[in-house]
Protein backbone atom coordinates (compact mmCIF):
# COMPACT_ATOMS: atom_id res chain seq x y z
CA UNK A 1 0.00 0.00 0.00
CA UNK A 2 1.38 3.70 -0.85
CA UNK A 3 -0.24 6.74 0.68
CA UNK A 4 0.68 9.82 -1.45
CA UNK A 5 -0.39 13.28 0.16
CA UNK A 6 -0.84 16.56 -1.11
CA UNK A 7 -2.26 19.96 -0.18
CA UNK A 8 0.53 21.93 2.12
CA UNK A 9 1.75 25.26 1.63
CA UNK A 10 2.13 28.47 3.22
CA UNK A 11 -1.06 30.00 4.49
CA UNK A 12 -1.55 33.28 7.08
CA UNK A 13 -2.78 32.37 10.21
CA UNK A 14 -6.60 32.31 10.07
CA UNK A 15 -6.31 30.84 6.61
CA UNK A 16 -7.43 27.31 5.35
CA UNK A 17 -5.88 24.89 3.45
CA UNK A 18 -7.17 21.00 2.10
CA UNK A 19 -4.97 18.48 2.68
CA UNK A 20 -5.85 15.12 0.45
CA UNK A 21 -4.74 11.90 0.57
CA UNK A 22 -4.94 8.90 -1.74
CA UNK A 23 -3.87 5.56 -0.92
CA UNK A 24 -2.87 2.55 -4.21
CA UNK A 25 -2.19 -0.53 -3.96
CA UNK A 26 -4.92 -2.62 -1.94
CA UNK A 27 -8.80 -1.37 -1.14
CA UNK A 28 -8.56 0.68 2.62
CA UNK A 29 -12.64 2.12 2.34
CA UNK A 30 -13.31 -0.07 5.08
CA UNK A 31 -10.63 0.19 7.32
CA UNK A 32 -9.55 3.59 9.67
CA UNK A 33 -7.81 6.04 7.42
CA UNK A 34 -5.76 9.56 9.61
CA UNK A 35 -3.63 12.46 9.49
CA UNK A 36 -0.92 12.89 12.03
CA UNK A 37 1.72 15.79 12.20
CA UNK A 38 5.17 16.14 13.53
CA UNK A 39 6.14 19.67 14.41
CA UNK A 40 10.16 21.05 14.52
CA UNK A 41 11.36 19.36 17.53
CA UNK A 42 8.09 17.80 19.10
CA UNK A 43 7.01 14.12 18.54
CA UNK A 44 4.17 12.69 16.12
CA UNK A 45 0.58 13.96 17.09
CA UNK A 46 -2.81 12.64 15.95
CA UNK A 47 -4.94 14.81 14.26
CA UNK A 48 -7.30 13.10 12.96
CA UNK A 49 -9.20 9.62 11.92
CA UNK A 50 -11.94 8.64 10.24
CA UNK A 51 -13.22 5.29 10.12
CA UNK A 52 -13.77 2.73 7.31
CA UNK A 53 -17.72 2.90 5.85
CA UNK A 54 -19.25 5.66 7.62
CA UNK A 55 -17.78 4.59 11.25
CA UNK A 56 -17.40 7.94 12.75
CA UNK A 57 -14.27 10.43 12.99
CA UNK A 58 -12.11 10.79 15.97
CA UNK A 59 -10.37 14.75 16.48
CA UNK A 60 -7.60 16.25 18.72
CA UNK A 61 -8.41 18.51 21.20
CA UNK A 62 -6.41 21.02 19.53
CA UNK A 63 -8.00 20.96 16.18
CA UNK A 64 -11.59 20.03 17.05
CA UNK A 65 -13.87 22.36 15.59
CA UNK A 66 -11.22 23.89 13.22
CA UNK A 67 -10.25 20.88 11.39
CA UNK A 68 -12.80 18.12 8.96
CA UNK A 69 -11.39 14.83 7.91
CA UNK A 70 -13.85 13.52 5.23
CA UNK A 71 -14.18 10.74 1.89
CA UNK A 72 -15.63 11.01 -1.02
CA UNK A 73 -17.74 7.85 -0.06
CA UNK A 74 -17.66 5.36 3.42
CA UNK A 75 -15.51 3.57 0.92
CA UNK A 76 -13.40 5.37 -1.27
CA UNK A 77 -9.74 5.40 -0.73
CA UNK A 78 -9.32 9.06 -0.71
CA UNK A 79 -9.03 10.90 2.36
CA UNK A 80 -8.99 14.68 2.92
CA UNK A 81 -8.43 17.22 5.99
CA UNK A 82 -10.21 20.54 5.69
CA UNK A 83 -8.31 22.93 7.70
CA UNK A 84 -9.67 26.20 8.85
CA UNK A 85 -8.91 28.82 11.16
CA UNK A 86 -4.86 27.88 10.84
CA UNK A 87 -2.87 28.84 14.05
CA UNK A 88 0.81 29.53 13.62
CA UNK A 89 1.03 25.94 16.15
CA UNK A 90 -0.38 24.44 13.31
CA UNK A 91 2.60 24.54 11.54
CA UNK A 92 4.32 20.92 11.20
CA UNK A 93 4.21 17.88 8.49
CA UNK A 94 1.76 16.53 8.08
CA UNK A 95 1.21 12.30 7.46
CA UNK A 96 -1.67 10.40 5.98
CA UNK A 97 -2.03 7.24 7.40
CA UNK A 98 -3.81 3.91 7.12
CA UNK A 99 -4.15 0.32 8.85
CA UNK A 100 -6.01 -2.39 6.85
CA UNK A 101 -6.11 -4.73 10.09
CA UNK A 102 -8.07 -2.28 12.18
CA UNK A 103 -12.22 -2.47 11.83
CA UNK A 104 -13.43 -0.54 14.73
CA UNK A 105 -14.27 3.46 15.19
CA UNK A 106 -12.39 6.09 14.81
CA UNK A 107 -9.88 6.78 17.54
CA UNK A 108 -6.11 7.65 17.84
CA UNK A 109 -3.60 4.61 17.25
CA UNK A 110 -0.67 3.02 15.46
CA UNK A 111 -1.14 2.62 11.98
CA UNK A 112 0.57 0.12 9.57
CA UNK A 113 0.72 2.36 6.38
CA UNK A 114 2.59 6.14 6.10
CA UNK A 115 2.25 8.51 3.37
CA UNK A 116 5.49 10.73 2.57
CA UNK A 117 3.93 13.75 4.61
CA UNK A 118 3.45 17.51 3.48
CA UNK A 119 4.50 20.47 5.00
CA UNK A 120 2.02 23.49 6.40
CA UNK A 121 3.09 26.43 7.57
CA UNK A 122 1.09 28.75 9.00
CA UNK A 123 2.59 32.66 9.44
CA UNK A 124 1.78 34.99 11.62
Amino acid sequence: VQLQASGGGLVQAGGSLRLSCVAFGRSLGTRIMGWFRQAPGKERECVATIAGNGGGSYYADSVRGRFTISKDSPASNTVYLEMNSLKVEDTAVYYCAADPNYVGPATCRHMKYWGQGTLVTVSS
